[in-house]
C-alpha cells in the first residue's frame, strides 16, 4: 500500500469524526467525554488542551483516560488528564473554602483565603464567584445570618445568640439585623412577637389571592384554591407574629395585586419585603429584571447572576418565592420552553404568561397604529 494515501485515509478517517471538530476548537463542552492521544508524541490529552494541535493521522480518539494509557500513551504534562476537570478542581476548592468560612471564628478576608488556597485575591475572587453565583463576602455574610437564626431559636438571650454565631460585638450586629433577619432580633427569636403583619384573602380569575406587608413592604403573596390554606400558610411562616385583618387601605394595595394579575399591561411596583439567603435573593433580582411577555430558562437566570452550573439552585430558589407576579418567577421556563412546575400550579403559571403576552402584543398594535 502507498504511504501517502495509508496516511491520507488516516487522516481522513480523524476529520470525519465528530470529535475532531471539537479538539480543533478546543471545545470545554466535550470535556469528559472522550480523550485523543498523538501518536507521534505517545501522550493523550483532553479535547480541550491547549497544546499545539496534532496531525489528524496521528491521532486517536479513548473514551476514558484508562483506555488511553492502557494503549500505552502516557497523560498531557499540560492538560493533565489523568486529573479532575478544572471545573470540578474549583468546584472541590470552592467546598473546601466554604467549610473553612463557616468554622472560621471571625469572618476571612480575602486576603486569608486566597492565602489558604494558594491563589491570588483576584483568581480566588473570580473562582469562587463562578462556583456559588455570590463573592466570598457575601457569602460569609449569609452563612452568618443562618448562623444568627439558628442560634436565636436555641440560645437562652439575644446577646448569647449573637456571639454565638461569631460577632465580635452586638453593635456590629444590630446594624444589619433589620436586614438580616426582617425585624428585630428578640421578635425573631420570639417567632415574629410583635411584629405586625398586615393581610387580605381577595379572589382573582385565578383562585384565591392572599397579600400581607410589613411595615418594610410587602412581604408575601400567595396564590391557591383555598383560602384558609392561605392563611394557614402565613402563619406557619409568623407563627407568633401580630396578623391584621384587612382594612380599606389594605384592600386597595390587594386590589392592585389582583388587577395585575388579571390585566399585567399595567405594571406592578410595590415595596416588597424580601428574607432569602444571598443566592436567593440574587435569583429573585434577575427575575424582577425579565419584561413582562418575555420568558428565559433556568440556565439563563444561572448565567445572569453570574453562575452558570447553578441551575438547579436557581430552580430552587424559584421554588422557595413568596411573592407571587411580583417576584416573576412564572416567567422561568424548562430550556426547551417547557412550563415545568410551579408553585402555583402549571395552569397559573400558564395563564400568567398567556395574558403577560397578550398585554405586550395590545402594546405593541397601539405603539404601531398612527
Amino acid at each position: 500500500m502507498n504511504m501517502g494515501t495509508k496516511t491520507e485515509r488516516l487522516a481522513a478517517a480523524t476529520q470525519n469524526d465528530p470529535r475532531w471538530a471539537a479538539v480543533v476548537a478546543r471545545d470545554p463542552a466535550a470535556e469528559g467525554k472522550f480523550f485523543y492521544s498523538v501518536k507521534s508524541t505517545g501522550v493523550y490529552c483532553r479535547p480541550s488542551c491547549a497544546s499545539r494541535p496534532a496531525r489528524p493521522e496521528n491521532v486517536q480518539f479513548h473514551l476514558t483516560a484508562a483506555n488511553a494509557e492502557r494503549a500505552g500513551f502516557r497523560p498531557c504534562k499540560r492538560c493533565k488528564p489523568d486529573q479532575p476537570q478544572m471545573t470540578e478542581q474549583h468546584t472541590i476548592l470552592v467546598a473546601e473554602l466554604c467549610r473553612f468560612i463557616e468554622k472560621a471564628e471571625q469572618t476571612p478576608s480575602l486576603h486569608e483565603l486566597a492565602k489558604y488556597a494558594g491563589l491570588s485575591t483576584y483568581h480566588l475572587h473570580r473562582i469562587f464567584k463562578a462556583v456559588t453565583g455570590v463573592s466570598p463576602k457575601t457569602y460569609a455574610a449569609a452563612h452568618r445570618a443562618s448562623r444568627v437564626r439558628a442560634e436565636l431559636k436555641r440560645s437562652n438571650t439575644v446577646t448569647e445568640a449573637i456571639y454565638g454565631a461569631g460577632y465580635s460585638s452586638n453593635g456590629r450586629f444590630y446594624e444589619k439585623s433589620s436586614q438580616v433577619l426582617g425585624m428585630t432580633p428578640t421578635n425573631y427569636r420570639s417567632g415574629g412577637a410583635n411584629t405586625e403583619i398586615r393581610f387580605a384573602i381577595g379572589q382573582c380569575s385565578l383562585g384565591a389571592i392572599l397579600v400581607a406587608a410589613s411595615k418594610r413592604g410587602v412581604c408575601a403573596i400567595l396564590m391557591g384554591d383555598d383560602p384558609d390554606a392561605l392563611a394557614r400558610d402565613l402563619q406557619d411562616r409568623f407563627p407568633r407574629a401580630i396578623l391584621v385583618g384587612s382594612d380599606a387601605e389594605f384592600e386597595q394595595l390587594v386590589a392592585k395585586v389582583v388587577g395585575f394579575v388579571e390585566a399585567p399591561g399595567i405594571g406592578l411596583d410595590l415595596p416588597l419585603d424580601v428574607q432569602g439567603t444571598a443566592f436567593q435573593q440574587r435569583v429573585w433580582q434577575a427575575l424582577q429584571e425579565i419584561p413582562a411577555g418575555e420568558t428565559v430558562s433556568y440556565t439563563d437566570v444561572a448565567q445572569r447572576i453570574g453562575a452558570p452550573r447553578a441551575v438547579r439552585a436557581v430552580a430552587g430558589a424559584c421554588a422557595a418565592n413568596a411573592l407571587a407576579v411580583a417576584i416573576p418567577c412564572h416567567r422561568v421556563v424548562r430550556i426547551d420552553g417547557g412550563l415545568s412546575g410551579y408553585r402555583w400550579g402549571v395552569e397559573r403559571k400558564h395563564a400568567l404568561l398567556d395574558r403577560e403576552v397578550q398585554a405586550w402584543l395590545l402594546e405593541k398594535s397601539h405603539m404601531q397604529t398612527p
